[in-house]
């Protein structure tokens, strides 16, 4: 009898294992939301509950005790590089994201670099890595929970929290400038010897700036030396006009619409461009003087 009822119960294991566990509609769905600001790329995972008619600050959602900021596994946002949130320094990579309401208007941001915790179980204090203050604001009813970027900037944005008459806004920042020229020189020390594009390009990006001219100056003389074409010495007259060296930069800018001839099928996308340069130029050395 005992190695009957063994049998049974190893079958009935087999039968079990070997069953299709069906895709069913969730309560709370998974969602995420990814946004780049400047090169960095922001991302939040979440788990989103709906009201269904129930009071959720004070009750569903307890004053002062920690919240998932969602529901099922808690919340994550992924940051690909460093950013600021206040005035608090994030490292790039991926951290828990809790939200603790001590009362209707006052709350606290946590970030912790535990992962893959269910809710709030097993949270450990000590590994958080900010706790900043925020208070919340009023806002339209969201049925369910919703997180969104707002007022997407160069260099910032705003990731947005809103559910039931709730909206928690938590401001975020990068450093393009710094991050885009680690990655330029990064690119620049791997790049081809005869590479004289990647240089122009690099160039182009301080240009835009207007800051750094010195470098630029150096990776544009680089760029030359591989290759003399009419682009790179457009892009070092414009370098020169931006220090207000402009009897160089007109002699660059002659140079380029002559170097111009040469590649037509291509300059004349920049002709005009360099052509009133030219006149703004001539203007400007005129009053200069």
């Amino acid at each position: 009898m005992k190695s009957v009822l063994t049998s049974f119960f190893l079958l009935l294991s087999f039968s079990l294992l070997g069953q299709t566990t069906l895709k069913l509609p969730q309560a709370s769905p998974k969602a995420k939301i990814t946004h780049t600001i400047g090169i960095t790329e922001v991302t939040v995972a979440y788990s989103a509950p709906g009201v269904k008619n129930r009071e959720v600050w004070g009750k569903l959602v307890p004053y002062g005790k920690l919240w998932r900021a969602g529901a099922n596994e808690a919340t994550t946002i992924s940051f690909s590089t460093d950013v600021r949130i206040l005035q608090e320094n994030v490292p790039a990579g991926t951290y828990s994201l809790f939200v603790l309401p001590t009362d209707s208007s006052n709350w606290y941001v946590v970030l912790n670099k535990q992962l893959d915790l269910w809710g709030t179980d097993g949270y450990d204090q000590s590994k958080d890595l900010i706790r900043l203050p925020f208070s919340p604001k009023s806002a339209e009813f969201h049925e369910t929970l919703k997180y969104s970027f707002n007022d997407v900037q160069p260099a910032s944005a705003r990731l947005v929290l809103n559910w039931e008459k709730k909206q928690l806004v938590i401001p975020i920042r990068v450093e393009v400038y710094a991050q885009t020229m680690n990655l330029i020189k990064d690119s620049l020390a791997v790049a081809k010897p005869s590479d004289w594009s990647v240089l122009a390009q690099a160039v182009n990006y301080v240009l835009q700036q207007n800051t750094d001219h010195e470098l630029a100056l150096e990776w544009i003389d680089k760029s030359i030396s591989i290759e003399e074409n009419f682009y790179n010495t457009w892009l070092k007259a414009r370098l020169l006009a931006q220090k207000s060296e402009y009897d160089e930069a007109l002699e660059l800018n002659k140079k380029a619409q002559k170097l111009g001839k040469a590649d037509e099928q291509t300059y004349k996308a920049y002709a005009q461009e360099i052509e009133d340069a030219a006149v703004l130029w001539r203007e400007k050395r005129f009053q200069a003087n």
